[in-house]
């Protein structure tokens, strides 16, 4: 492998919209739970483990239904979007 080069990489952002208002839902259920949103979905980005993300209010299933790497695009786009 070359040092020299770095490799791109990138997703499209088409579904940008439909996983900020998944995301949405799911920071409310675990709120609603009396969870810390921002420690559980980081445990679960992470690792993997659908465990971190409650079942209430299906947000366990809306959250496996997003694949990570896309989570972590759509995230990092509107964080550096304000900087």
């Amino acid at each position: 492998m070359n040092m020299d080069n770095t490799t791109m990489f990138h997703l499209p952002l088409d579904r940008g919209d439909e996983i900020r208002a998944a995301l949405s839902t799911v920071c409310a259920a675990l709120r609603e739970k009396g969870y810390d949103p921002i420690g559980q979905i980081v445990g679960y980005i992470m690792s993997g483990d659908p465990s971190y993300i409650t079942s209430h209010n299906g947000a366990r299933t809306i959250m496996s239904k997003i694949d990570r790497d896309e989570l972590l695009e759509v995230v990092f786009s509107d964080y550096l979007s304000d900087k």
